[in-house]
């Protein structure tokens, strides 16, 4: 690709992140908008550039659907201002212990469901009580679109292996359709399950595995 290609194309994603950095109500530029703009274009430019030669289309391809990635020295305060965004929605469900969430390394961070909330014992489906938080969850994350979220499930020791790992995979995989249904875009978006592979607290107590029975989503800055 030219260099006076690349200009053309860089200037037109500038103006469409202007348009996108728009606050909803019409005001006028929203402060994360306006620091994503200044990263926006070089990002989708990357992204489209990776598409059309054909390397890493995946990412070339999550890039340019949302819009463009994240500069280097803005993804620090998007994510920060994310986890404050977070704080305050969930902070009645953090303070009973329902949720946890915290920042992780390399501007990562962790909403975690513990095993008290979204699922039932042996269960996949989640809770109907717990469809406003997470509704809650997914008004965030769309609207801190410049993130994939990698939701993993997790079991206690009880039982074999092989159930605990099914299982652990259809709850990631509940989370994922209703984060989707949710109006989150699929690009965004993957689910794995661990089984009892990955345990956070000791199996040999009560309190342990019901903390071991969780699902992880890891929010990550999309960036060039």
């Amino acid at each position: 690709m030219t260099s006076g290609v690349l200009n053309r194309f860089a200037a037109s994603a500038t103006a469409a992140v202007l348009v996108v950095g728009c606050a909803a109500d019409g005001s006028g530029m929203t402060e994360t908008g306006a620091g994503a703009a200044i990263g926006t274009a070089t990002g989708a430019a990357a992204g489209a550039l990776i598409g059309s030669l054909g390397a890493n289309a995946g990412r070339g391809a999550l890039i340019g659907a949302v819009g463009g990635a994240l500069a280097g020295g803005m993804v620090g305060a998007y994510m920060q201002e994310q986890r404050r965004d977070f704080e305050k929605a969930l902070a009645s469900e953090i303070a009973s212990g329902l949720v946890v969430v915290e920042p992780l390394q390399n501007n990562q961070l962790l909403v975690r469901m513990t095993g008290a909330t979204a699922f039932g014992v042996d269960s996949a489906q989640i809770q109907p009580g717990f469809y406003s938080t997470m509704d809650t969850i997914s008004g965030i994350v769309r609207k801190y679109g410049k993130t994939e979220l990698a939701i993993s499930g997790h079991t206690d020791s009880t039982g074999s292996a092989e159930h605990n790992q099914l299982l652990s995979e259809r709850r990631a995989g509940a989370v994922q359709a209703y984060m989707e249904s949710d109006g989150v875009i699929p690009e965004r978006i993957s689910a794995r399950g661990y089984g009892k592979s990955q345990p956070i607290a000791s199996n040999e107590t009560d309190e342990g595995r019901r903390l071991n029975r969780r699902v992880d989503i890891v929010i990550i800055p999309i960036t060039a």
